[in-house]
């Protein structure tokens, strides 16, 4: 049994109250054994009563829950900061180029080791990830996540037009690629299955219903895509599928819209589709690098929150600009500030941690602190240089801290990384 001493915060429930519902402790105390989280609370009173605990003093620092990127991509690792252009041109000028390379089992488990690293060494231990058309490069990310006992929610894309010809599968094939690596991995172990067709454009009716099909089938895998990112995007979206309501309609009418449905972006929606979505209790990814990065719009949490849609943050890895999640808040900050609606840190950090568990029913089991839950946590040091010491004090509040992370931070915060209940990244052993 491991006893951790540190300043601590989590939201112990789902809220829409977030300065009133997080558990602050300044001095804190975490309890863990095995994979699990055993107490958490007053350092004093945690101490009196698991007095054979091993210590582990992180006096001065922060424990949070591991945090949570509910959208982004594994292929992009290598494609990431390229210059000049927006969604469309993206795809096909950097995207499609670069997931052709994962017909090479060998470079998709390169790539996926440098990907697990990347979420690491930036304090994210739960991501929600699009694979490649290969289903091996599933398969790639599925096994290096389970070496360390990593949470993973991944799927092969599918797409069966408007793409090269050598990142095409079929309906048919796309559905039993897909109903073999559910049999394989979905719930074994830590890992999940997401259904991900890449987007409408890129799916035919034939596939998307072959994947309804799935999704039916098995009601509690997860279902990602993309949905209204981009102008040019819902115009091509309203010439492919002319009978539908609207881009959201798209995914309805195949059963892609329920509980569990996590939709990257959705920049662009109708009132009705906003409803719809907060009705069917399926989650938006504000991806907020990416939005500025590609030049798609800025998304309206305020909005969001009116029609009771679950939100999450996201990096959008390879559009988006980093891995890091403090970086992604503050980008987030920006975009609010540019709508009059700025999301507070408290908001902030809920969004990567007990509220994106909540919006995918993981909460059981990431996401916060309680008792219970696995013990997936980081070590954050503020003040982890010249400019960081000086600008966030020693005695700091939670929200102080996490705000000025969210501007100053990089991957340099993150002290250690801990997947179910083992350290897997130390930053002092890589000095």
């Amino acid at each position: 049994m491991q006893l951790f001493r540190a300043s601590i915060a989590h939201f112990p429930t789902s809220t829409a109250t977030f300065e009133d519902d997080i558990a602050i402790y300044k001095d804190g105390g975490l309890v863990v054994e095995d994979k699990k989280i055993v107490d958490v609370g007053a350092y004093d009173a945690i101490r009196d009563r698991y007095p054979l605990a091993t210590l582990n003093d992180f006096t001065g620092k922060w424990i949070l829950p591991g945090l949570i990127d509910s959208h982004l991509h594994f292929p992009q690792t290598q494609s990431i900061a390229h210059y000049g252009e927006q969604l469309l041109s993206w795809l096909e000028n950097y995207t499609f180029p670069t997931e052709m390379q994962f017909a090479d089992p060998d470079h998709a488990d390169n790539i996926a080791k440098v990907f697990i690293n990347q979420l690491l060494k930036n304090g994210t231990t739960t991501g929600f990830v699009f694979t490649t058309v290969h289903k091996t490069s599933s398969e790639a990310l599925f096994n290096a996540a389970s070496e360390i006992d990593m949470a993973i929610v991944a799927g092969k894309v599918c797409m069966d037009r408007n793409c090269p010809q050598t990142l095409q599968d079929t309906a048919d094939t796309a559905q039993a690629d897909c109903a073999e690596l559910i049999n394989t991995w979905h719930n074994n172990g830590r890992n999940r299955y997401a259904l991900t067709p890449r987007f409408a454009p890129t799916s035919s009716d034939h596939q998307l219903a072959a994947l309804g099909e799935l999704a039916t089938q098995y009601n509690d895998v997860f279902i990602q895509t993309h949905l209204s990112e981009n102008l040019d995007e819902i115009a091509w979206v309203k010439r492919l599928f002319p009978r539908a309501e609207g881009y959201l309609d798209v995914y309805d009418n195949y059963n892609l819209v329920r509980e569990r449905s996590v939709f990257g972006h959705g920049i662009h929606l109708t009132s009705q589709e906003w409803a719809r979505l907060g009705e069917t209790n399926a989650t938006v990814a504000f991806c907020p690098t990416s939005n500025l990065f590609l030049g798609s719009g800025l998304f309206d949490l305020t909005t969001a929150r009116a029609h009771n849609v679950h939100v999450a943050l996201a990096t959008d890895v390879g559009a988006g600009t980093t891995f890091n999640m403090f970086k992604t808040y503050g980008d987030a900050y920006k975009v609010s500030q540019l709508r009059n609606a700025p999301i507070s840190p408290f908001e902030g950090f809920y969004l990567m941690t007990q509220g994106a568990a909540v919006a995918h029913q993981l909460d059981a089991e990431i996401g916060n602190l309680n008792p219970g839950s696995v013990a997936d946590f980081i070590v954050v040091e503020p003040r982890f240089d010249e400019l960081t010491a000086l600008r966030i004090k020693a005695d700091a509040a939670f929200d102080d801290v996490f705000f000025a992370l969210g501007i100053l931070g990089d991957d340099r915060a993150i002290e250690q990384t801990w997947i179910s209940g083992r350290c897997c990244y130390d930053k002092k052993s890589l000095q």
